[in-house]
């Protein structure tokens, strides 16, 4: 008997929820055959079978959480199914009313679908052809934002009955009120429950202050306007400004190393690394995928990185070792149109640095008025081991080296 348990998590995941079984006790499977589907707070991953066999008993329900290594079923290796379950199964279709055939035929749609967006589709008899998807694949989220957009509009008498799902058993940290007619309940995903717990968790835990400096742009948008045509014709990729930051954050990071250290109870881990984490929007929340030795990558190579973290986590294909680590992070809402922010920090890190957008702005320079493309940059840290001075200190480097980007080949 082989045990199937929760694969390794990053360091900052400590658990999972069983999303969706894809076989049934008693069904064979062979290797590579994707046995469930669990959820973090950052990614879905499928859990396959390593070896041949029948699944003989299930141990984690879904919606239950787990964490790694616990036990989520058995296997009987080698073992075959009985020829009998395919005979009733065959018995069993054979007699379904041609009305309960339809929701079946929308999970032979072409369109590519996760197995839990199938899943909810079939169950409300939906045509997956008919859901818009935001990346490669169809996902939950795509039918659930389907289905409220279909049952907003019925008026209100015509309202079915809730699910018990919406309405889950009250928790004994906090009684549940009645509900309005026009109101619903819903259980927070796992990761805006894994986002509030670690924000809450930085935000009791650590002495965090934040620090503020501005930045001219001039020098790398005109870098980027002279050598972007010919950056993406030898790397396939566009010439953006994370790349920027991410050297300059390397280069005041080796002047100001506590930055990349880290809190241990009473010990400070100090790191000679410099695994950077850049924040990605997905659609439930951020998650920070890490640029491993980010001191050894050109410009092309972070550019080429940081667009495939992006589109891993649009199609949610990014894998659980993309998360794993990281010294300092780096977050722009300026993409969101964010001028200012405190972030806050990616906790265990001591440092996070905010970007924001980018804005023409009347500046004196040299005694003149010029209009210049100006950025606030927001630094947040731990001022249990870090001094505001080196904070401060830390951004003006940033600063120095933006504004004179040809330092970035020798200090990042």
């Amino acid at each position: 008997m082989v045990d199937i348990v929760v694969p390794p998590l990053s360091e900052s995941v400590v658990e999972a929820t069983v999303a969706e079984w894809l076989v049934s006790a008693g069904d064979s499977v062979s290797i590579g055959d994707i046995l469930v589907v669990l959820e973090t707070d950052k990614v879905a991953l499928e859990v396959t079978a390593e070896q041949s066999g029948v699944l003989s008993e299930i141990v984690a329900a879904e919606e239950e959480d787990v964490v790694a290594g616990q036990l989520l079923a058995k296997l009987d290796a080698g073992a075959e199914a009985a020829p009998v379950k395919e005979t009733v199964q065959q018995a069993e279709a054979a007699s379904t009313p041609q009305a309960d055939s339809a929701p079946a035929a929308v999970a032979d749609s072409s369109v590519k679908a996760t197995p839990v967006a199938q899943r909810m589709a079939k169950e409300h008899g939906i045509d997956l052809d008919s859901i818009p998807a935001n990346g490669n694949k169809i996902d939950k989220a795509d039918v659930q934002a389907f289905i409220d957009g279909k049952s907003t509009p019925a008026p209100a008498p015509s309202k079915p009955a809730p699910k018990p799902a919406s309405k889950p058993a009250a928790s004994a940290e906090m009684p549940q009120r009645d509900l309005r007619d026009d109101e619903e309940r819903s259980k927070m995903s796992r990761l805006r429950r894994t986002i509030a717990k670690n924000l809450v968790h930085a935000q009791a835990t650590a002495a965090m202050l934040t620090t503020f400096q501005e930045v001219d742009m001039g020098a790398v948008m005109e870098l980027r306007s002279r050598r972007k045509d010919a950056f993406k014709e030898k790397y396939g990729v566009s010439l953006g400004v994370n790349s920027f930051f991410v050297k300059a954050t390397v280069g005041a990071l080796k002047a100001f190393p506590r930055l990349n250290a880290e809190i241990e109870g009473d010990y400070v881990i100090d790191k000679s690394y410099f695994d950077i984490g850049i924040a990605v929007g997905g659609k439930e929340g951020l998650v920070v995928p890490v640029l491993r030795d980010a001191d050894r990558m050109s410009f092309s190579e972070i550019e080429k990185q940081i667009k495939g973290y992006a589109l891993q986590v649009r199609d949610g294909t990014l894998p659980i070792e993309a998360l794993r680590g990281g010294s300092f992070t780096i977050t722009n809402g300026g993409v969101f149109g964010s001028l200012m922010s405190t972030p806050i920090l990616n906790y265990p890190q001591v440092g996070i640095l905010g970007l924001h957008g980018i804005k023409d702005r009347p500046v004196v320079v040299d005694g003149e008025i010029v209009i210049r493309p100006w950025m606030y940059m927001a630094l947040t840290y731990d001022h249990r081991i870090v001094d505001g001075s080196s904070a401060v200190q830390f951004l003006v480097k940033i600063k120095d080296l933006i504004e004179d980007p040809e330092t970035l080949l020798i200090e990042g």
